[in-house]
């Protein structure tokens, strides 16, 4: 079977060869005192994206040019070797320099330069790549034993009509990606429409049984702070203790668990305070506006204001409040050292509040309608990992089976 290794029957007109016999690893390099460096725009890795090996606009022709680079021009393939995982295979079209991370690859000239940039994606290609690495932590491509890969050549023209086919479909599942991207961007600004068009946000007249209120005056606003680190005995604990970071990867609205816990000990070592379930916590420190409702007792270190709120103010209703004016809030942030929300400014900001049962109404409403949003969502997340998992399949199919 063509693309296998092991197989012992090719085609007519195909050729068991090694990658160094069609391709040469071209080091020839460009130094800083060359007259021509500077005009040449530079390409590292962090250029480069993984998959595609679309080369990003963000390439820096004005780089200074401080260490050596490797030369190349549109006649090569730029060869990540640098954690080979990532899979990044560029093809420029123009001339540069770019980090010796990336190997230029010259191909023969019974090669196509397309046909070698996909065989040299197909994850088969990857993990052989991985089976010689050399060091653990930042793992880099042998080069010696990687060009001596086994692999199953077509002739010319059948690489050119693998090429067009594959170029075809890849195209395809481009489109599909964005099309899966879009619906999930879009179900994204549905989420944040819903709760604006149902909570009003300052600016707004409010309707004859609604109040502006104070923070301060419908909820107690506490801060965190943190136990001193490298104490053991103040970590790993049973005491929730929440940061920004816990926020920002939240999915959902309550949060319940963090990644870091204390003990007993080290919540009396510091002036953090145990909020009740119910709860709000906000990220009041860069990045400002991270939102969650405690879904357990809980503190928090001093990058987050939790707001408890009173008897007449429902938890839900004060979350979606906040969410709705989370930019207003964000404009309250100053600092030197970094951004931050005090707890006057957030004390004596303005929240729309209406009798406690139009709240459990309103917040139920928006539950409903974002429960939908949600699903929306899924089936796009869904759609788009298998749309991102159809590129593998092509090239196997394409280079694994001949085609």
């Amino acid at each position: 079977m063509p693309g296998d290794p092991n197989s012992e029957k090719l085609p007519t007109g195909w050729n068991q060869v090694k990658l160094g016999d069609i391709c040469a690893q071209d080091k020839t390099t460009v130094l800083p005192n060359d007259p021509d460096a500077p005009a040449l725009k530079y390409v590292g890795l962090e250029h480069v994206e993984s998959g595609s090996g679309r080369i990003l606009p963000s390439v820096d022709a004005a780089k200074p040019v401080r260490s050596g680079a490797y030369r190349f021009d549109s006649r090569h393939v730029l060869y990540g070797k640098l954690r080979p995982y990532l899979n990044k295979v560029a093809l420029p079209d123009f001339s540069g320099r770019c980090t010796t991370e990336l190997v230029p690859l010259l191909p023969a000239k019974s090669v196509d330069r397309d046909w070698l940039a996909w065989y040299l994606r197909r994850p088969e290609t990857v993990d052989f790549a991985m089976r010689g690495k050399t060091g653990s932590r930042m793992p880099r491509a042998n080069m010696r034993e990687f060009m001596g890969m086994p692999i199953p050549l077509p002739p010319l023209a059948e690489q050119k009509r693998i090429v067009a086919r594959l170029n075809a479909r890849m195209a395809v599942v481009d489109r599909a990606k964005a099309a899966a991207r879009e619906i999930l961007d879009a179900a994204e600004a549905l989420n944040s429409a819903i709760i604006r068009e149902l909570m009003p946000y300052l600016g707004h007249q409010l309707a004859d049984f609604w109040k502006w209120r104070k923070l301060g005056e419908i909820c107690e606003i506490v801060s965190g702070a943190t136990p001193k680190s490298g104490v053991e005995e103040y970590w790993n604990g049973n005491i929730t203790w929440v940061t920004p970071t816990d926020l920002s990867r939240l999915d959902d609205i309550y949060i319940g668990s963090s990644q870091r816990m204390v003990t007993n000990e080290g919540y009396d070592s510091c002036s953090t305070n145990l909020v009740p379930k119910g709860s709000v916590v906000m990220s009041t420190r860069a990045p400002i506006g991270h939102l969650a409702i405690a879904d357990t007792e809980l503190c928090t270190n001093q990058g987050c204001k939790t707001f408890v709120p009173n008897p007449r103010v429902d938890s839900k209703f004060l979350y979606f409040a906040l969410r709705a004016n989370v930019g207003n809030i964000q404009m309250l942030g100053s600092g030197t050292t970094f951004t931050e929300v005090s707890k006057t400014k957030l004390a004596n900001f303005d929240i729309p509040i209406p009798p406690i049962s139009e709240q459990r109404r309103i917040a139920a409403l928006i539950d409903k309608q974002l429960a939908e949003s949600a699903k929306i969502a899924a089936a796009a997340r869904d759609g788009l990992d298998e749309v991102e998992a159809m590129p593998s399949a092509l090239l196997r199919r394409a280079l694994g089976d001949g085609g």
